[in-house]
């Protein structure tokens, strides 16, 4: 990225910040993804019980491995067989600190998500006494309808082809939907692999803070 390129991107991420924050969110600017794990650090504590979604953000920069190794009680994803996948979702609710990335972001200040098992929605919405997202600039869209056509169009295909799910838009690259010209939100395939299951737009918290957001001024994830 260029220096050009690299002011646009930063003049988005502060119109963003400012919008998340006047729906109380606290929000950090990252100039790369090598600042996340500092940022990171300076608002957890030792010995937290600290949980996290799926997210190929949080691996890039770090942070799962931060995770890992540092003095925090991680529950981790790995340790949990698939049949006892349940167990690890309902105990990342009562971590003290949930890390997960976003599938966009508008810069009217809202975070938009779509799931499979909706764990991760659910514990953005509720649970964990704080949620940490990270999310690079690429997460960034003008408004919830362009937030809705990232997902058909990058992030679930990249997702389905990732995680493998027999799919529609894992082998044509964009949801059924906009090939039947529909364009409502949920609209989608019928295949048991589908992971656009339940929508959660997070606008103006309740609790002011407790979902605190790290934008990166470099493309992260999907």
């Amino acid at each position: 990225m260029d220096e050009n390129t690299r002011k646009v991107t930063k003049l988005r991420l502060e119109k963003t910040k400012k919008a998340l924050e006047n729906n109380n969110m606290q929000v950090f600017i990252a100039d790369s993804k090598n600042e996340v794990v500092g940022i990171v650090k300076s608002l957890i504590s030792e010995n937290d019980m600290v949980g996290s979604g799926g997210s190929v953000t949080l691996k890039e920069t770090g942070v799962i491995d931060m995770l890992r190794t540092g003095n925090y009680r991680f529950v981790d994803r790995d340790d949990y067989a698939p049949e006892n996948i349940n167990e690890f979702y309902i105990k990342c609710f009562s971590t003290d600190v949930y890390f997960t990335s976003s599938n966009a972001i508008t810069e009217n200040g809202e975070l938009y998500n779509v799931d499979g098992n909706s764990n991760r929605i659910a514990a953005i919405a509720f649970g964990p006494k704080s949620v940490i997202v990270v999310a690079g600039c690429n997460k960034i869209v003008k408004n919830l309808d362009d937030a809705i056509k990232r997902v058909k169009t990058i992030a679930a295909p990249a997702n389905t082809s990732r995680l493998n799910c027999d799919t529609y838009c894992r082998d044509k690259g964009e949801c059924l939907s906009l090939a039947q010209d529909c364009k409502g939100m949920t609209a989608g395939c019928a295949g048991d692999g589908r992971i656009c299951c339940n929508f959660l737009v997070s606008a103006q918290q309740r609790h002011k803070n407790r979902i605190k957001v790290i934008l990166v001024a470099e493309p992260l994830g999907y």
